[in-house]
């Protein structure tokens, strides 16, 4: 087999001379000095790969193959915005803004299994805004160096697939605390229920420096509907004052204003530098360990029915925690969450503040956790009612979303 073979370095002249395996003469590839694409001079020639400016994983999105859905496949007849199904991706709406289904569904563009699909199934009548969006700690978009002259690009890549043809918008919005920002995205749909893969690059911010916490980084919202105040100024191709006003300003499509509507999306990227790579796939458990950063449950779609006898926690004797409250024993979490979170205790018959009573299949409520941390919380509370030296098994939910 012939060999390539590569001379030269990037000093100096800066060009790379390399022998190509089915010819005899020399190519010479020309390495840009601040761009991440290698191409060959010659314009016929199809090399081209990308250079990852950062290492380790590239996709700065969590669970964009939607593989991860903790909170259940689906949900139907919300009116309220919040956290449904797939993690990572809330369904941020006005309550008037008509009534949804949200689903994960085994329906995806060929190197996917799942996608997040949202269906309208009660027009709205009034409210202000529906967008489906994710949102990055800003300690991991850190690097990008906002604020500074040296701001980096980020390209977003995704597979979306509607049941109109039109125009829709996408915004990405920095947020820090000296205010946001936004740069937005106009992409066309150009043909009604199939899977089609849109790209885009947004230059980096150089005029807002991000912080560097656990607080919300960056927004990625895809605006699906307006009835009022998302519209009314320019879309903002160029980073400018983020501005409720230049959301929505560029669709043609509402999704929404028909029980027909639906809108799907999975294979969501966002990666340092002006190229779009292949979708980096991660195992189900990576993809889930870094959901639970954020969310994490005992549960399965809440009911602990099938997890009876799992986990028994023994009951303390009474007046252990506190003057007069009682108290079961608690629970570390399986990952370490981004801040203090909300933990909701439940029955095994799902009902939220109880616990199940092996001994004698009694049902206590009204508890709650207490001395709760990131990494778990001490003991399972109420003003009386657990016995010393029985058995008590519960569910948790445990809740620090951006």
């Amino acid at each position: 087999m012939a060999k390539v073979k590569i001379t030269g370095h990037a000093s100096g002249s800066g060009v790379i001379t390399v022998t190509a395996p089915n010819t005899s003469t020399d190519r010479t590839i020309t390495l840009p000095d601040s761009t991440a694409t290698i191409a060959t001079t010659a314009a016929t020639d199809a090399l081209t790969t990308r250079v990852n400016g950062a290492s380790g994983k590239k996709n700065l999105i969590i669970n964009g193959a939607m593989q991860v859905a903790q909170r259940g496949a689906s949900k139907s007849g919300y009116t309220a915005g919040g956290y449904h199904t797939c993690d990572r991706w809330i369904h941020d709406k006005a309550a008037a803004t008509g009534t949804f289904t949200m689903t994960q569904e085994a329906d995806a563009p060929v190197g996917f299994k799942n996608s997040l699909k949202v269906n309208c199934t009660t027009v709205g009548s009034s409210g202000s805004y529906n967008a489906i969006q994710t949102r990055l700690e800003s300690q991991d978009t850190a690097h990008l160096a906002y604020g500074t002259s040296s701001a980096k690009a980020v390209t977003l890549s995704f597979w979306v697939k509607v049941s109109q043809t039109g125009n829709q918008q996408m915004n990405l919005i920095h947020h820090a605390d000296a205010g946001s920002r936004q740069i937005s995205f106009v992409y066309t749909i150009n043909q009604a229920n199939t899977w089609e893969k849109k790209t885009v690059t947004f230059p980096g911010d150089t005029a807002r420096v991000g912080d560097d916490d656990t607080t919300v980084g960056f927004y990625l919202e895809w605006f699906l509907s307006s009835y009022s105040g998302r519209t009314g100024s320019a879309v903002l191709t160029s980073w400018g004052s983020y501005t409720n006003a230049a959301r929505f300003e560029g669709a043609t499509i509402s999704i929404g204003d028909s029980t027909s509507d639906t809108w799907q999306i999975t294979g969501v990227q966002l990666e340092e530098g002006s190229v779009a790579t292949e979708f980096e796939g991660r195992s189900y458990g990576e993809e889930l360990t870094l959901c639970e950063r954020y969310y994490e449950t005992s549960m399965t779609h809440g009911d602990l029915s099938q997890y009876q006898g799992q986990q028994p926690v023994p009951g303390l004797a009474s007046a252990t925690y506190g003057a007069t409250a009682s108290s079961a024993g608690g629970r570390q979490f399986r990952t370490w969450k981004r801040a203090t979170p909300t933990v909701t205790i439940y029955h095994q018959d799902g009902t939220s503040g109880g616990v199940y009573l092996i001994h004698n299949a009694a049902k206590i409520t009204g508890v709650s956790a207490s001395h709760i941390n990131q990494n778990g919380f001490l003991f399972v509370t109420k003003s009386s009612g657990f016995n010393s030296g029985y058995y008590y098994y519960y569910g948790i939910t445990v809740d620090a979303e951006l």
